[in-house]
């Protein structure tokens, strides 16, 4: 369903910044540590506020103000060097971020992070939140295993960490209508997606778009734009497809 702002109010739009692994491995995926450590020193000295997925899903919903220029900062799949490399760094600042784990990778799988880790960053402003069991292709599943993967993952989670696990990350972004209800019915508030765009009034709260942040030949200048220009964009016309 889309989500109103508030009658009255300017309309809100949040850049949904999606980051993966932040280490040296020079790939895509892999945001070099010093980039990821001046980019948040970028949103600081230009004075962006990091929130959470509440405070995001209570201004789409209309119940809810955000800060000046808020930022919501976003990792899939949940990888170690997410505690290694990062978490440092977001602390360093202050800031709020939150990690979608592939809860049945936890503590099994070498270079992924532990529930321990999960739970003393949680300590310090990071929310962990689901993103399937398996990280399997949801277009490609039926419904039952669909369910199985949202189902199971938000109930281990959920034990793990000791709180309600509400919002979620589709692996590989793939979604569609039928999936989200399947993910509203299972009990999330929301769910993120790769679609590109900032999160607004327009958004579906079961498929809101993000940013990504990818490693390229100058990533810190593509950062830069992407979280300068895709606002622009949306605000002098152009629309969500």
């Amino acid at each position: 369903m889309p989500a109103l702002a508030k009658a009255g109010r300017e309309p809100v739009s949040v850049t949904v910044l999606n980051y993966h692994k932040v280490d040296s491995m020079h790939i895509s995926l892999s945001v070099l540590p010093s980039d990821f450590a001046w980019q948040m020193q970028y949103l600081e000295d230009h004075g962006f506020h990091p929130i959470t997925p509440d405070e995001l899903y209570d201004s789409l919903e209309g119940r809810g103000d955000l800060p000046e220029k808020p930022v919501l900062i976003t990792f899939d799949d949940g990888y170690a060097d997410n505690y290694k490399n990062a978490y440092p760094i977001l602390k360093k600042h202050n800031f709020k971020a939150t990690i979608f784990v592939v809860t049945g990778f936890m503590g099994k799988r070498k270079g992924y992070l532990t529930w321990d880790q999960c739970r003393e960053m949680e300590k310090n402003g990071i929310s962990i939140q689901a993103h399937t069991v398996d990280h399997r292709s949801m277009t490609d599943l039926t419904d039952d295993e669909i369910r199985s993967e949202i189902v199971d993952s938000k109930k281990q989670a959920e034990d793990e960490l000791g709180h309600p696990v509400e919002y979620m990350a589709y692996p590989t972004g793939a979604c569609n209508l039928h999936i989200a209800q399947l993910v509203k019915e299972a009990g999330y508030k929301a769910a993120f997606t790769i679609r590109y765009g900032n999160a607004d009034p327009e958004s579906n709260v079961y498929a809101i778009e993000r940013v990504p942040v990818f490693h390229t030949a100058n990533t810190n200048r593509d950062f830069i734009e992407r979280i300068t220009y895709t606002p622009l964009f949306e605000r002098f016309g152009w629309k969500k497809s």
